[in-house]
């Protein structure tokens, strides 16, 4: 996605629905803040470019399998560095560092249970 990814209005609609389609991570040049917040809050990864690269400079259609790498539960810090391996049509592959904007210690373990709704049940059957 380009610049301010989710700016507009139904912010949290917006992050609802991209969970819903079952998309697991948004990579943008850059996230609108409330929105970027919704995603994590929805279990939905934010991923963001490096300041020189962008869907056009690495030439993405849309038909790519991306895979992210170290990504475990153990190992999410807020604001860290995933590579990802961006797999095109023909075979080649590429790898690329981007930004995890999990940007608070409470938005990963909003993460790591799959969202915030997931978090508060699964505190509230623990107490």
């Amino acid at each position: 996605a380009g610049q301010e990814y989710g700016t507009g209005s139904s912010r949290d609609w917006a992050a609802k629905g991209t969970n819903l389609l079952g998309v697991k991570a948004v990579i943008a040049e850059s996230f609108e803040r409330i929105h970027r917040s919704n995603l994590v809050g929805m279990g939905v990864l934010p991923l963001q470019f490096k300041l020189d690269q962008n869907r056009k400079t690495l030439k993405l259609t849309g038909k790519e399998k991306i895979d992210i790498l170290g990504l475990t539960d153990a190992e999410i810090e807020p604001r860290m560095n995933l590579t990802l391996v961006i797999t095109r049509e023909d075979g080649s592959s590429e790898k690329v560092e981007v930004l995890c904007r999990i940007d608070t210690l409470n938005e990963v373990e909003y993460f790591k249970a799959g969202g915030i709704l997931h978090y508060v049940l699964r505190q509230l059957i623990a107490s």
